[in-house]
C-alpha cells in the first residue's frame, strides 16, 4: 500500500475547466471518500488518479513518486467499476484470475490467491458460475475479488453500490468497512451517498463544482464544517441555517436575536472566543444547528426558544419535530417518546457547545 498525494490538480476539456486546483493528500492506509453531487467532478479525479483521464495541471503522486505520465498499467491501481465490468463468457474464478494471467503468474499463485481471496468474500461456491447467473451483490463480490487479488498499491472504487438495492447496498457497505479493517488499504471511494461517505471514510473530500470545499475525518466534517454547503450537505436530516441578527458581541458572549414563530424576536446568547464578531453586530448571520442538538428544555437558566409545533415524523427510534424559527424550516430529532403533536407550543434549547455561524454572503465559518 501507499500514500497518495494531489497537488493542485486541474482539468480542463477546451476552455472550461472542471477541476480547479485540487489539493489533497492522504496516508498508508487511508480510507478517502471523494463526495458531492453530481457533476461535482468527483468521478473526473478518480479517473485522472486511475489514469484513464489525463491532468491538465498539478501532480499525482503515489509515495513519492510522480505518476502523471505512467500508463493505467503500470500505476499499481486496481479499480471497481459501478457497472462491475465482468466479462460475461468467463466464470467467476476466471474473471478474479484474468489480470494475473496476463501478468503471467504462475497457476499455483494464482489458484492459491482466488483460494484466499473468495474465502474473504464469501464466494468459494459460486467460482464455477458465470456473472449472468449471479446476484447485483455477488457480481459486486466478484468484482472486488478482481481487485483485492491484485494486491495493489491503491484501491479505486467508483460508485460501486449505487446499482444495488437499499438493503443490499447496506450490507455491502458493512463488508466493504470489514475488508478495510482488515486489509488496511489505502482506499479512494468516489459516492454522492453522504451517509456511504460517513460510515466508511477515514476522511472525506467534499466537492462542489470542481472546487474542494472541505478535506477532514468523518466527524470534523458534520461537526465543524467550513461552510453552508458543507452544512447542508453532510447529515440526514440536514443541519439547519436559521436567519439570526448579532445583537451584541463582547466579552466572549455573542448575543443573536432571531424571529420566533409567532413574528416576535427571541433571543439566544453562547460563549464564544473567536474575535472579529464584533464587525457583525447589527447584521445577520446564519445560525447553524444540527437536528440531534435541539431537545425539548426541561432546565430552568438556559436559553430557550418558544416554537410551535407544525408536523411531526415518527421514524421509529426517533420523532422528527418540525417548526419554523428566523422565517426558515427547522427541524429537530427527538426521542421516540416526545410526545409532541402538530400545534403544541414547547420550549426547545439549542447546545450552546455545537452552535456555528456562517456569513451570510460568503457561506464561509465565521464561528
Amino acid at each position: 500500500m501507499a500514500s497518495l498525494t494531489l497537488k493542485n490538480v486541474k482539468k480542463r476539456f477546451g476552455h472550461v475547466e472542471v477541476l480547479k486546483g485540487i489539493d489533497i493528500a492522504i496516508d498508508d492506509g487511508d480510507f478517502l471518500v471523494l463526495v458531492g453531487p453530481s457533476g461535482c467532478g468527483k468521478s473526473t479525479l478518480l479517473n485522472m488518479i486511475a489514469g484513464l483521464d489525463s491532468i491538465s495541471d498539478g501532480d499525482v503522486s503515489i509515495g513519492d513518486a510522480v505518476i502523471n505520465d505512467l500508463h493505467p498499467a503500470d500505476r499499481d491501481i486496481a479499480m471497481v467499476f459501478q457497472s462491475y465490468a465482468l466479462y460475461p463468457n468467463m466464470t467467476v474464478s476466471q474473471n478474479i484470475s484474468f489480470g494475473l494471467e496476463m501478468r503471467k503468474v504462475p497457476k499455483p499463485e494464482r489458484d492459491k490467491k482466488i483460494g484466499d481471496v473468495s474465502a474473504m468474500l464469501q464466494i468459494e461456491h459460486l467460482l464455477k458460475r458465470k456473472p449472468g447467473q449471479l446476484s447485483g451483490g455477488q457480481r459486486q463480490r466478484v468484482a472486488m475479488g478482481r481487485a483485492l487479488v491484485r494486491d495493489p498499491k491503491i484501491f479505486l472504487f467508483d460508485e460501486p453500490l449505487s446499482n444495488l438495492d437499499a438493503k443490499l447496498r447496506v450490507d455491502m457497505r458493512t463488508e466493504i468497512k470489514r475488508l478495510h479493517q482488515r486489509l488496511n488499504a489505502t482506499i479512494v471511494y468516489v459516492t454522492h451517498d453522504q451517509i456511504e461517505a460517513m460510515t466508511l471514510a477515514t476522511k472525506i473530500a467534499v466537492m462542489k463544482d470542481g472546487e474542494l470545499q472541505q478535506l477532514g475525518s468523518p466527524a470534523q466534517v458534520y461537526d465543524d464544517p467550513a461552510n453552508t454547503f458543507v452544512a447542508t450537505f453532510m447529515g440526514s436530516p440536514s443541519m439547519n441555517l436559521i436567519d439570526a441578527k448579532v445583537e451584541a458581541a463582547n466579552t466572549g458572549i455573542v448575543q443573536l436575536v432571531l424571529e420566533g414563530y409567532d413574528g416576535r424576536p427571541q433571543l439566544v446568547s453562547l460563549d464564544c472566543t473567536v474575535r472579529g464578531l464584533e464587525g457583525y453586530v447589527g447584521k445577520t448571520v446564519h445560525l447553524g444547528v444540527r437536528p440531534e442538538d435541539i431537545t425539548e428544555s426541561d432546565r430552568e437558566g438556559v436559553d430557550t426558544l418558544t416554537c410551535k409545533v407544525d408536523v411531526t415524523e415518527p421514524t421509529g427510534a426517533d420523532t422528527y419535530v418540525i417548526t419554523s424559527l428566523g422565517g426558515k424550516e427547522v427541524v429537530a430529532r427527538m426521542p421516540a417518546n416526545a410526545g409532541l403533536k402538530a400545534g403544541d407550543i414547547t420550549e426547545l434549547r439549542f447546545n450552546p457547545e455545537k452552535l456555528v455561524l456562517f456569513d451570510t454572503k460568503t457561506g464561509h465559518r465565521i464561528r
